[in-house]
């Protein structure tokens, strides 16, 4: 999928996108927001088709986190189960996942935690391996020139998430040439920010 297919499918630019931890959050996040997709950062295989019916009765993409699904094996199998149950996409860790999310034709979203220089270094290795539709990083908060050494590497759409508490927070982040953040705090769903350039 193109770059601007991808970004088109999950979100505008300079946007919020919510990321819900609990089931009262999910429900404001699907009732109360212009956000085309949602983040799952809770649940697990009994409640899923539930939350994605709400979520397709709103017109919304619900994006998985499958590090914190319970219920569902971290292997194809598990991977296949959820393409066949409607969701449009996942965020892992684990790139070989993210390989059988696309061979499923869902949106496949490769979460990055950049502790140091010996992470982003690690980070860049595994996605020569296997380009995801985009990646995204944690903290939001990383340098401005870390980001525009990724966009470099990777050629990815570059998204952000973790720590994000003020819209000075989110603002800031785009600024360091994040496209978009996710963020679990209702209070950061409904503005959209102004990208710098």
């Amino acid at each position: 999928m193109s770059t601007s297919n991808f970004l088109n499918l999950l979100c505008s630019a300079g946007q919020v996108i919510p990321a819900p931890r609990t089931p009262e959050d999910f429900k404001y996040a699907i009732t109360k927001t212009d956000s085309a997709s949602i983040i799952l950062l809770f649940g697990d295989i009994i409640m899923l088709p539930d939350l994605l019916a709400q979520a397709q009765a709103y017109r919304k993409r619900l994006l998985v986190h499958l590090d914190l699904l319970e219920g569902i094996g971290k292997d194809e199998a598990g991977i296949r189960f959820l393409a066949r149950l409607g969701v449009t996409g996942l965020i892992t860790t684990k790139s070989h996942l993210c390989k059988i999310g696309r061979e499923e034709g869902m949106l496949v979203i490769q979460r990055l935690f950049l502790l140091d220089s010996d992470a982003l270094k690690t980070g860049l290795h595994l996605l020569r391996k296997f380009q995801p539709d985009a990646l995204e990083v944690l903290p939001a908060s990383i340098p401005a020139s870390v980001v525009r050494l990724l966009a470099e590497e990777t050629q990815l759409p570059i998204l952000a998430g973790g720590l994000m508490h003020t819209p000075e927070d989110v603002q800031q982040s785009l600024q360091n040439g994040i496209y978009a953040v996710s963020a679990s705090k209702r209070e950061l769903w409904n503005t959209v920010y102004t990208l710098q350039k």
